[in-house]
């Protein structure tokens, strides 16, 4: 499998954890693999282990990827990374698929010129904010960093520490304060494309909201919202 090239105009394709729909999600071979593509950036979740590191996976357990379950937050970074994941066919026998660091992340970021849209996973605490960011800062990367998440709490220290640092509230509907949200902490939108219309795309794009849209595998559905000028598509496979 390949990923599929659509004519995406001025909308900005991301790579969802990577290119997860051909290599397996949330690991140095999927961030590569769209360094060597057409992406604007590149996209992950980011985990707090128990001994104060931090980690690229989506799920708060091991399982889905790594057959083994363990819980990440609870577990230490070496016990971590001495899983071998599985592969996109769900077979072990690759010793390269481990679960990344962030460090890892951003160096591949930005070896290859790539935004690295980093979701902070479950609420943090501020101190741990604030490491994230200085582990970024230490790789002289920041500036080519856009900061999600569902928690607004998150995005509120976020915007506290870095005032003018790109930050997208992730959210799957629209309820009718949203825009007052995003107004108030001067936030972009990061929303599951089905929850978006035209109407309300545009009315954001004039309060001078960024938007970006998540998951979006179908090329119809892509077509559809570029062509009311999503900023910023989200997808596993879509290039």
């Amino acid at each position: 499998m390949n990923t599929i090239r659509i004519e995406s105009g001025k909308t900005l394709m991301v790579a969802h954890r990577g290119v997860s729909g051909i290599e397996t999600e949330n690991t140095c071979s999927a961030f590569v693999a769209a360094g060597n593509r057409s992406y604007f950036g590149i996209e992950t979740d980011v985990h707090r282990t128990r001994d104060g590191k931090f980690v690229c996976i989506h799920d708060d357990n091991t399982g889905r990827v790594a057959i083994d379950s363990l819980s990440v937050e609870n577990s230490t970074f070496d016990t971590l990374r001495a899983l071998v994941l599985a592969d996109t066919d769900g077979v072990r026998g690759r010793s390269d698929l481990r679960i990344p660091t962030l460090q890892e992340y951003v160096r591949i970021c930005k070896k290859y010129g790539k935004i690295g849209v980093l979701e902070l996973k479950n609420t943090f605490e501020p101190a741990d904010i604030q490491k994230i960011i200085d582990i970024i800062v230490g790789e002289d990367y920041l500036s080519g960093i856009i900061f999600i998440s569902f928690s607004l709490e998150n995005m509120i220290c976020v915007r506290s520490l870095l005032p003018k640092q790109p930050c997208q509230y992730l959210i799957s509907s629209f309820p009718d304060d949203l825009p007052d949200t995003l107004a108030k902490y001067g936030l972009d939108l990061d929303i599951h494309y089905k929850a978006l219309t035209e109407e309300k795309l545009a009315a954001l794009h004039e309060k001078g909201v960024r938007v970006n849209v998540w998951t979006v595998d179908n090329p119809e559905d892509a077509a559809r919202l570029i062509g009311w000028g999503v900023d910023y598509i989200t997808s596993n496979i879509l290039e």
